[in-house]
């Protein structure tokens, strides 16, 4: 599983760090992404039936009823990044959980898209308060959990509401704290279960006491 070298260059840009380590996904854990989607697919011409937990064969053109193949998704995707600011809030309770969580330990968001979106999403978050590093990968996770643990085995929690993203997670820490949050717990009945050594939270204010007792703080 190789690195992605921009989030690799990314990461060595963080100021030296030895707290208890906290990574968060951005799309879902910290900002709405799935509830958001839909109105702008809908201005666009397009609607969103959630019939599997992928967007490729659910999204439709609204007058013909086209299904809208992936190279069309992925632009789609790729508008709604850019535009992010006019669309995406706080997930409920993630301000303050982080808050609370911050000024012990180091709070890094770490999100799946392109490198070319991290200027605006950075803009977007510091303008809801969300001042923590941002770094994007275009690559699995993983590798860049390991290498933003460092080498003295500090406490690590993960969070994300994509389950390969976890596996990933896992198969580079193997000590880490994991937990599967989704903004939208209706889409659980989509997945298959998480494995024990997942810890499945419905919100962030089940979630935030529960990272901080895996942390030790």
């Amino acid at each position: 599983m190789s690195d992605d070298p921009e989030t690799a260059r990314q990461i060595e840009e963080l100021a030296a760090d030895d707290r208890p380590l906290l990574v968060l996904d951005v799309d879902d854990v910290v900002l709405e992404f799935i509830r958001p989607f839909p109105h702008f697919l809908k201005a666009r011409g397009f609607g969103l039936t959630l019939a599997s937990f992928r967007l490729t064969g659910n999204i439709a053109e609204t007058a013909s009823g086209r299904l809208v193949e992936q190279a069309e998704v992925t632009a789609l995707l790729d508008e709604f990044f850019h535009t992010q600011a006019d669309w995406q809030s706080i997930t409920d309770g993630a301000a303050d959980a982080l808050a609370g969580l911050g000024d012990r330990a180091e709070i890094v968001m770490l999100t799946a898209m392109p490198h070319k979106h991290r200027a605006t999403r950075r803009v977007h978050l510091d303008a809801h308060g969300l001042n923590y590093p941002l770094l994007t990968t275009e690559m699995a996770k993983g590798p860049a959990l390991a290498k933003l643990r460092g080498k003295n085995g500090r406490p690590i929690a993960f969070v994300d509401d994509q389950p390969p993203n976890l596996v990933s997670a896992r198969n580079s820490v193997s000590d880490a704290h994991l937990f599967h949050l989704m903004a939208d717990n209706s889409l659980r009945a989509f997945l298959p279960p998480v494995t024990d050594d997942i810890v499945v939270v419905q919100d962030w204010h089940e979630a935030a006491p529960l990272i901080a007792s895996a942390l030790g703080l």
